[in-house]
């Protein structure tokens, strides 16, 4: 079960992955006519229309996403099926048609079927057409019917499951809905105690991918609170939108990185040469990009207790944020690119004050995890026992595409090779992998080839923390499979 859940978080990633090109589009069009939202400039309104088109339109995307990221082909026709999957429910129990199935007036029909175009019902779709993908997408119906064999059937029964999807959910979806209003509303009515919950508990879900699960409700417009379309559409409160995206600036451009620099100068003298790569690489990505993956995974098993800290203290940063009512956005993570994109949004309320919190918050992540560190012998990176080095002490040192290809072949034969790895896929920056017999992988192996660590999350299931390159590192693998099986 965690394992399927890991997997839907990791389809979420691709739907996600596109917000940042909303953001540049939104972030440029607000900054050339902040106050007139558009009216004021015609290629403001442009671009922050088209911007729109992405934000407005997040349910499709994750119906898309998680029907092809959860398939067991990543193929076409399951990303259509999703589409058709959502396409289905959404028109069928829009308010007018609920209206005419039940025989009542339109303004009598539930409010909830007012909100069926959300996150959750696209994920939901994408879900279904998944599991239609893979039961069906090789069946062989009678000559009469050859046409429609194989993937062109997939959609036709992902229609035909969602019609009785539909028919549950025209009972089921009033009283879910209530229930994430209710999650929803019981959180958001603690003000800036529940911006400060929503951020610990979003951190401590990080290893397990649920986090995206708790973004859904906070974030999207899944429980009616829809953080980041609000504050990127400027429909909200300014200092109050945007209060569950604030605080993690604070923490991604500056206490992470100077979690860091206290890693770094905290370790083994012979290996502080490469804790400064790994650290430094990391801690770039987190500042500018706001992906935290490669610093977080870097120390989050190897010093789970450091990682529970972390967790706290990006609440206390939602907490103080929110409690100031210093707000900025983002459309993909809190790095430096969504900062300044974000900062001259209608809704950005004194954002430049996040940045005076986010020094505050390095010295004290700095000087906090150094004291830990030291205090209780915490087997940050650089500090754990040799076992982990290769046996001359260096990784694999490639350049460019060898760089990839060397990596990647490292790393397989690590896993076992053919004869181990059942699958392989990847998120943003994990690989993720099924294997046979977990005995029969070389752990060692594979962390000399320098990836910031490994992650065992069942009897058979194994990320691999690659960071920024892992796209191209799960390519070379696939080849590599693809070459042994010709």
């Amino acid at each position: 079960m965690m394992n399927y859940f890991q997997r839907l978080g990791r389809s979420l990633m691709l739907p996600v992955a596109v917000l940042p090109a909303a953001a540049i589009l939104m972030g440029i069009g607000y900054w050339i006519d902040p106050s007139g939202w558009g009216s004021g400039s015609a290629v403001a309104a442009f671009l922050i229309k088209a911007g729109a088109s992405i934000i407005d339109n997040i349910p499709i995307l994750f119906a898309v996403g998680v029907a092809l990221g959860m398939a067991k082909e990543r193929d076409g026709s399951a990303a259509l099926s999703g589409l058709v999957a959502f396409l289905v429910t959404t028109t069928l129990l829009s308010p007018g048609s609920v209206a005419m199935l039940q025989g009542i007036e339109a303004d009598a029909v539930n409010p909830a079927f007012g909100k069926i175009s959300n996150a959750f019902v696209g994920i939901l779709s994408g879900i279904i057409a998944s599991i239609m993908y893979n039961r069906f997408s090789h069946v062989k119906l009678p000559d009469a019917l050859a046409f429609f064999s194989g993937k062109r059937l997939v959609p036709i029964m992902t229609a035909v499951s969602m019609l009785a999807a539909s028919f549950v959910l025209l009972f089921v979806w009033p009283v879910v809905y209530g229930g994430l209003v209710s999650f929803g509303t019981g959180m958001a009515s603690l003000g800036s105690v529940g911006a400060g919950l929503y951020g610990f508990f979003n951190r401590l879900l990080i290893p397990t991918g649920l986090h995206h699960a708790l973004n859904s409700v906070f974030w999207f417009d899944v429980a009616g609170i829809n953080d980041i379309g609000n504050f990127w559409s400027g429909k909200g409160e300014k200092g109050v939108t945007g209060m569950y995206q604030a605080g993690f600036f604070p923490v991604m451009m500056f206490g992470l990185p100077a979690a860091g620099l206290a890693m770094y100068h905290t370790a083994k003298t012979k290996q502080k040469k490469q804790v400064a790569s790994l650290m430094l690489a990391g801690g770039f990505a987190s500042f500018f990009t706001g992906v935290t993956e490669p610093m977080e995974f870097a120390f989050m098993f190897l010093a789970p207790f450091l990682y529970v800290v972390h967790a706290a203290l990006t609440g206390l940063s939602l907490f103080i944020a929110a409690t100031f009512h210093w707000t900025a956005g983002f459309g993909f993570s809190a790095g430096f690119v969504d900062f300044v994109l974000s900062s001259r949004l209608p809704l950005a309320n004194m954002p430049f004050m996040l940045i005076l919190q986010g020094l505050v918050f390095a010295v004290i992540y700095y000087f906090l995890f150094r004291f830990l560190i030291i205090k209780f012998d915490i087997k940050t990176p650089g500090r754990e026992d040799d076992e982990v080095e290769s046996e001359d002490g260096e990784g694999v040192v490639l350049t460019g595409q060898d760089k990839i290809a060397g990596m990647a072949a490292e790393i397989y034969e690590g896993l076992g090779g053919d004869a181990n790895v059942v699958s392989v896929d990847n998120c943003v920056t994990r690989l993720r992998l099924e294997v046979k017999d977990m005995d029969a992988v070389d752990q060692k192996k594979i962390k000399a080839t320098g990836v910031p660590g490994i992650n065992v999350v069942g009897k058979n299931n194994i990320q691999v923390i690659v960071g920024t390159q892992v796209q191209f590192i799960a390519d070379e693998i696939h080849n590599i499979r693809k070459k042994n099986k010709a």
